[in-house]
């Protein structure tokens, strides 16, 4: 319950987010505001979801509508917290695990939203996640699991890197370095969950561009941005799916 509440006013924060930081603006000030008219917004308005629910989509000031992103992401950060809740809260060692996983959720999310705009994973947001959740994820205390996650990382970054300098139209030098953080946060769980989290990404991808063709909205040079399935291959895994990379690697005798 605290999780998900925590996560609708994370989510609120990450809107201002993905809005600012591809422009160069402080997340911190100034307050915000209506896009179309410029007033600010109102405290009472403000309230995650709620807010925007009480004006109906629609700018107190102006009467310009409100896009309907703003409650969908946090209600759907507010969801991810809860679930992230579920899937580390059951016992000690993972809710020392928590504060770890519950930073890269946020961090994912608002990477995805920003490449989906702007196609672009801004530096800004990925390098500083490194030390941040190296430092989260040590406190957990797991020695071998930590040696693991920095394998992750290496292995899942030099093989992105290899596909950027082979085919550079494939994808952004963007991915590559999200793709450490999500070689890490997956392989401190399992290496099953490392194989899911990032084999599932680019399945995702391919999957979406081939709906997107089909429907005509999508050719084959058409730029996808890939950050957003690489985040949600990784989170699948992390929140279940890992358990079938561990019954593959089983099945071969690892």
């Amino acid at each position: 319950m605290f999780a998900g509440l925590l996560g609708l006013n994370i989510g609120s924060f990450l809107n201002v987010v993905a809005h600012r930081v591809p422009a160069g603006e402080s997340v911190v000030s100034p307050p915000s505001a209506c896009p179309k008219c410029g007033h600010l917004i109102r405290n009472r308005h403000n309230v995650p979801v709620l807010g925007w629910m009480v004006l109906r989509g629609r700018c107190f000031d102006c009467g310009e509508p409100i896009s309907a992103r703003y409650p969908l992401v946090e209600a759907g950060t507010g969801l991810v917290f809860a679930l992230v809740a579920v899937r580390f809260g059951a016992d000690a060692e993972g809710l020392r695990l928590l504060p770890a996983y519950l930073t890269f959720a946020a961090v994912a999310i608002a990477l995805a939203l920003i490449d989906l705009d702007v196609h672009r994973l801004p530096d800004v947001i990925v390098l500083p996640s490194y030390p941040v959740l190296a430092v989260l994820l040590a406190i957990g205390g797991d020695g071998p699991a930590l040696l693991r996650a920095a394998e992750g990382a290496a292995v899942l970054g030099v093989f992105f890197f290899v596909v950027w300098y082979v085919a550079p139209g494939g994808m952004g030098f963007g991915d590559v370095k999200l793709a450490g953080l999500v070689g890490a946060m997956t392989a401190y769980l399992t290496w099953g969950t490392f194989l899911v989290g990032a084999f599932l990404g680019f399945v995702l991808g391919a999957v979406a561009g081939l709906l997107l063709m089909a429907g005509g909205r999508a050719g084959r040079r058409t730029a996808l941005p890939f950050g957003p399935f690489m985040v949600l291959g990784a989170w699948s895994a992390i929140l279940g799916a890992g358990y079938l990379g561990d019954l593959y690697l089983d099945s071969l005798g690892r």
